[in-house]
């Protein structure tokens, strides 16, 4: 483990001060150097499946801000994409994918090995990136999880409160079974790839898990989790893995004892107090600061930005948002946070 890269000693357990910092989706439509390489892209999956292209609007926030990781530029929907879904993405409309309605359709997806050569050029992206970063800068892939993936393939789109997903599992479970072991399995190769191809780190985004609870959570949220994490562990040792089970709340306890990351993620909803008494003393925590924060004259940007890194100042802390950042974020606010970020010290007894 390089010595030089903060967030890799925080993610192995070591507490750095200040924290390191990355911000979730920190290479997007606030940036005007990236809205450039997006028009010569063309769209936004030609952008994605572009290397050279893709690598330079990965390095962007790094060398603009300074961050402490890099997070490869790609999507959670090129894994269904991979498998056989068609995919798009509409200017101000979102994602949309052909719907897995029944078993048959399931059954048409392709294996889980097809992710190896159809997602090749995000391996390629990586390659790019990495002889291309400063010497203290982690980089990260990523994933979609099981769930949350396959709730955008059974609506075809990402709808509030995941209905047809929910539906889905409750009206035809044996079909539902068969695509969430599917895109465990896909995960696996997936992210295996981004690791051999360079990624330092790997996270994995479960967007919609707090629209499940009880039983249902571990099921689908909590054990796909943890076969991901066991594999790549096995296959990767070493490689930390960051979770981020969005809006779980009071079932992160649940979730950090079954999955097994090493560092878990928060949404803003999140007080550093009941992760604290939530969450196990030595866990790494990611976030979680508000991302409308970013937005306008940035006012109490400073006061929550500061809150979080005195509330997590005892353990393990990596500093991000709870969510991604919008297009509408100010730049002068981005480098205002990371000013806070750098010049914060932990309150002396």
């Amino acid at each position: 483990m390089p010595a030089e890269k903060p967030l890799l000693r925080v993610l192995s357990g070591e507490r750095v001060n200040p924290p390191p910092i990355w911000i979730m989706r920190q290479a997007g439509r606030y940036l005007p150097e990236y809205r450039s390489v997006r028009r010569q892209a063309g769209d936004f999956l030609s952008l994605c499946f572009s290397p050279e292209l893709a690598a330079e609007v990965t390095i962007q926030p790094v060398r603009r801000f300074g961050f402490d990781a890099a997070i490869l530029f790609a999507d959670i929907l090129l894994l269904p994409y991979a498998l056989g879904s068609s995919l798009s993405f509409e200017e101000g409309s979102g994602p949309r994918l052909s719907r897995i309605s029944n078993r048959r359709d399931v059954d048409a997806l392709r294996g889980a090995e097809a992710v190896h050569q159809t997602l090749a050029p995000v391996s390629a992206t990586l390659r790019l990136v990495k002889p291309r970063l400063p010497g203290g800068t982690a980089l990260i892939g990523f994933a979609g999880s099981p769930w949350t993936v396959a709730t955008y393939m059974i609506a075809g789109r990402g709808i509030p409160g995941q209905a047809p997903a929910l539906r889905f599992m409750r009206e035809q479970r044996v079909a539902f079974d068969q695509l969430i072991t599917l895109l465990t399995r896909a995960t696996i190769e997936y992210l295996s790839d981004q690791i051999n191809a360079g990624a330092e780190v790997v996270k994995l985004f479960d967007s919609w898990a707090g629209s499940l609870g009880g039983a249902d959570f571990e099921d689908y949220v909590c054990k796909p989790n943890a076969r991901i994490v066991s594999e790549l562990n096995h296959r990767h040792p070493g490689t930390p893995i960051i979770a981020f089970p969005r809006q779980a709340g009071a079932q992160l306890g649940t979730f950090e004892a079954v999955a097994g990351a090493d560092c878990i993620a928060l949404d803003p909803s999140v007080r550093p107090a009941e992760a604290n008494a939530g969450l196990g003393a030595r866990v790494c925590v990611q976030g979680n600061l508000d991302p409308e924060l970013l937005i306008g004259d940035g006012a109490g940007l400073a006061e929550a930005a500061t809150s979080i890194l005195d509330g997590f100042a005892g353990r393990p802390h990596i500093f991000n948002l709870g969510h991604g950042i919008t297009p509408e974020a100010q730049i002068e606010n981005v480098e205002r946070l990371v000013r806070i970020v750098r010049d914060w010290t932990p309150r002396t007894s």
